[in-house]
């Protein structure tokens, strides 16, 4: 038993680690070969977990070699465009000026209903307010709507606005993001006086806090941590 559960441990950190050198794709992303690639890391790894005949280097090895392959296949559709399309394919248009283009739903062995399914999930349960709609590579439906069906922007009314940027987290879970705060010219001192602004003296207590570019400071302590007093974004003084 402990040798099954030492293992199971050590193909498990490999995987991991291996995961973690392909990148940060989420499952509905992935290419066909990155697809493989996965499906085959768990066959190769059950069968070293699963088999103590089997030498734990075995699996290992195997589990690297489909690394390899996966890195010269991902190299190789980077650098060919012929090559990425007949690896990966090529994204097809669906739907034309509202219309369905049945040649290319045949080839593609996509029926109606999955296209409508994917047109209501995307916010366009009409097939008419739709211009266009592609089918990419990894499977995902990209939506392009006629202009007159497309939500309001500020472009469209003329209206200035005013950059917004990403807001910095400066606490998460209670731990402070030290290198954030050395980013933007500030110090503990300054967050801590923050903080207490909220009701919250230890940034242990603290959920999350983050700052923007306006110079708000967002501040929302843990559950119970401040009683009576709630949690608000306010422009902070740096």
């Amino acid at each position: 038993m402990l040798i099954i559960f030492v293992r199971v441990v050590i193909l498990y950190l490999t995987l991991l680690l291996f995961l973690r050198i392909l990148g940060k794709r989420q499952v509905t992303t992935l290419q066909p070969y990155e697809l493989v690639t996965l499906i085959l890391f768990a066959d190769v790894a059950a069968i070293s977990m699963a088999d103590t005949g089997t030498p734990l280097m075995n699996g290992v090895m195997g589990v690297f070699a489909l690394l390899v392959v996966s890195f010269t296949v991902s190299y190789v559709t980077l650098k060919s465009a012929r090559a990425r399309a007949v690896i990966s394919g090529r994204p097809t248009v669906v739907v034309a000026n509202g219309k369905i283009v049945e040649d290319a739903m045949l080839e593609l062995r996509y029926n109606v209903n999955d296209l409508l399914e994917q047109l209501r999930i995307g916010g366009y349960p009409n097939i008419q307010d739709v211009e266009f709609a592609v089918l990419e590579t990894n499977g995902q439906l990209s939506i392009v709507p006629k202009s007159q069906h497309r939500p309001v922007t500020p472009a469209d009314l003329g209206v200035a606005t005013q950059y917004e940027g990403l807001p910095t987290p400066l606490i998460v879970d209670g731990e402070v993001d030290h290198r954030n705060l050395a980013r933007i010219g500030l110090d503990m001192d300054w967050l801590r006086g923050q903080i207490r602004t909220h009701g919250v003296d230890d940034t242990r207590a603290v959920l999350y806090a983050a700052i923007d570019t306006q110079g708000r400071f967002y501040c929302q302590p843990r559950d119970g941590a401040v009683q009576g007093r709630g949690q608000t974004g306010e422009r902070a003084e740096a």
